[in-house]
Order: C-alpha cells, then structure tokens, then sequence
C-alpha cells in the first residue's frame, strides 16, 4: 500500500485545481527548499573530478492567471519547477506521484516551443547578426539587429535582456523590438544568459556577486553595449537597456551601475535594486513579502518606464511600483494617472512623473488583468500578452525622448 500524501503535497493539488497555480507553485518551491541535494557515494566521487557548485538557479518565469473558477488550459505556457535540489529517493517516489495527479500537470509541463522564423524575429530590410563579448567577468554570446539605412549620423542603441529560459530570437520574436527599431533606425542588442551560468538562463539579479559596477554580469551586459559602440556608428549619449522578468531585474541593476551608459531604463515584469542579496530573499521578493524599507537610488536617478500586470503571481506587483518609487526618489515631480484600454483588450492605468519643464521622467504602467508576460507582445514568441497595450511601443517612444548628458 501506497503512503499517504504530506499535508503540503495534498494543499498544492487543491491549490491547482482551484486555478490558484501561483500559491500551489510557492507551496511547492517552498517544501523543495528544504530538501538538502543529494550527494554521489564514496566510489562516485573518485572516480569523477572535483567540479565547481552550479550557481543558484531562480525560475523567474511566466504563469498564466486565471480566475478561481477557470479550467486548466493546456495551451498555457507554466514552467515545470525544476533544477532544484536533489530528492531523496522517498522525496521524489511523493513528488512524481504529485506529478501524476489530475491537473497537477499545469504545474509541471515542459514548455514546447517552436523556434520562431525569421520573418517574426525581425524585418528582412535590416540584418540580425550572431556576436559575442568577452571580459575578465566571462563572455557571452549576444543577437544584434542592425537596421537599414543606419548609414548617417549616430543612431540609438537599445539593450534587451530576456527573461528566465528565453533566448535572443524568442524575445526578438515576442517584443517585436526589431520592427520598432527599424522604423526609428535603432540597433537593438541581445545578451544572451548562458546556461553554465544559470541552467534555466535567468540572469542572476538575486546573485551578490552580480549586482555591482565591473563586475559579473552588469560588466558583461555594459561591455556588450561598449563594443556595439566601438563597432557601429552609436549615438553614445542614446544608449537604452530593458528586460523582461529576471531580465527586467537586472537592467535595474545595471542601469543604476553605469549612469555615465545608460540614458534611461525600461522594466518589465521585474524587481528594483536592492531587494535581494540571495536565493532566499529573492523568492521574498517576489511573492512580495518583503520590506520595502527606505527607497534609494544612491543618487543615480535615470528616466524609468516600467510594465507590470496586476494579476502576476511570479512576481508580484508590489515590485513594480518598488521600481517606480526609486526612479522617483529624491525628484520634485508632478504626478499625472490616466486610463485607457485596448480595443478588445486589456484596461490600463498609466502614472506619469514630470519634472519642472514638463519632461516626463517615471512612467508606471499597470495592465489590468494581466498575468506575467510582455504586454502587447507577439504570439511568435513566448510570455507574451496580445490583449494588453504595446509596451514595446510605449518603450521605445519613451527613450528616445531621453538623452544621457554629456
């Protein structure tokens, strides 16, 4: 006979089949969480080398939000949790039979994913390219879109960081960034996360050791910008950065390392500086249970535009508004709200900061309804919104009023 299932393993299959996916996905993360990884026995390990701890992995991924009185929908695109700890072999004969129960399967299912074709990654006028940089941080392999008729005086860089298992093409093909670009002649430049470094390719954002000025990955995503440069016709004082997620999280960090880069800073779905040192404290963060406490920018205010859905269970909005409020900090601005929708789509509610001349600084966008995912985004492509407004549009439009001084 079979033993009966922990308290915890019972609570989250309620938790799914009510369409509360984002509750039962944190009970489970939790009671994984305190399962220590398994160790190789004694002939195991010498018969192998010695090799370094895999960094922490934090999936900072979508998830569809659905009311309590909704069905699972096969289509959507849940992450499964996985390269967590390792289960004992008790641990894991309970969480495979969790695995197997009806609608448990929205928690676990593996996304499937068709590479998106090059006709939806970017117009056939401009070129997207294959690069890499390396610095004394590492390397990493990078997409550029270069656009027709760049030709000319310097023309804008946007730096684009994905969110936790994306790559390059994916979030080319889901933001629809390069067909923005190429109508404003911009080159857009894609990181891309390794996954030696992170095996679900987030960025480490919650990681100490990447959230500081030359060093780790700020200086590998800056460098990247640097070389662009170096190699391009680049308005330096017009150089962008945005994310998606745990891509969101980071271009916070890295536009608040290098102000003397960066001209202005675009948020999606992500979390402000400061609001994790380590794995722990970013799970904190993101079901938005932590302090908020006082809210710095160390003096290093940049022009902020920031998207967040206000049904996202991955990372909660309380974030969102955290990004806003130290964009703001320590400015004397006039705050205008304003409401809209999108034909046949989501409701909105945009917050706008301006300073004494008028300039817009902070922009605070809220989509109303909307899980974790790009608003207004591509099908092509995955974590995407069709229904909300174009934040790929509304980005670009606000950067390219903002120039770095010189």
């Amino acid at each position: 006979m079979s033993k009966p299932l922990p308290d915890d393993i019972i609570e989250a299959t309620r938790l799914t089949q009510a369409g509360r996916l984002g509750e039962a996905t944190a009970l489970l993360q939790k009671l994984l969480g305190g399962v220590r990884p398994c160790h190789s026995t004694s002939d195991e390990r010498s018969k192998s080398s010695p090799r370094k701890a895999s960094p922490p992995v934090i999936d900072v991924v979508a998830q569809d939000v659905m009311p309590d009185d909704a069905g699972v929908d096969d289509a959507s695109a849940e992450q499964p949790l996985r390269d967590g700890p390792c289960l004992s072999p008790a641990m894991s004969g309970v969480f495979q039979r969790f695995k197997s129960l009806k609608h448990a399967h929205a928690l676990h299912r593996t996304l499937k994913r068709v590479p998106p074709l090059p006709s939806e990654v970017g117009p056939s006028s401009g070129d997207f390219v294959a690069k890499s940089f390396s610095c004394e941080a590492g390397s990493r392999a990078y997409k550029l879109y270069i656009p027709s008729g760049h030709q000319g005086e310097p023309r804008p860089l946007v730096i684009m960081l994905h969110g936790c298992t994306q790559s390059p093409d994916d979030f080319a093909a889901g933001t629809r960034m390069n067909f923005a670009a190429e109508e404003h002649t911009c080159f857009v430049a894609y990181p891309e996360q390794s996954a030696t470094a992170n095996s679900s390719k987030c960025w480490n954002w919650f990681n100490s050791d990447h959230q500081k000025r030359d060093q780790g990955e700020p200086s590998l995503i800056a460098g990247i910008a640097r070389q662009v440069m170096t190699e391009h016709n680049i308005d330096d004082c017009r150089i962008y950065i945005a994310g998606l997620s745990a891509g969101g999280a980071a271009a916070a960090i890295v536009a608040e390392a290098y102000p003397d880069v960066f001209a202005a800073l675009g948020v999606h779905s992500g979390l402000a500086c400061g609001v994790a040192r380590d794995l722990p404290s970013a799970f904190v963060a993101m079901q938005g249970r932590h302090s908020s406490g006082s809210v710095s920018n160390g003096g290093k205010q940049i022009p902020t535009i920031v998207f967040h859905g206000d049904r996202d269970t991955t990372v909660h909005p309380k974030n969102g508004v955290e990004v806003v409020a130290r964009a703001a900090a320590g400015g004397d601005f006039q705050h205008d709200v304003n409401h809209g929708s999108v034909p046949a789509g989501r409701t909105y509610t945009r917050s706008v900061h301006r300073d004494a001349n008028g300039n817009e600084i902070v922009e605070e966008w809220t989509i109303h309804g909307a899980g974790h995912a790009w608003s207004g985004g591509s099908s092509a492509g995955s974590y995407t919104d069709p229904l909300g407004p174009d934040a790929t549009k509304e980005m670009l439009r606000f950067f390219l009023k903002h120039r770095r001084p010189e």
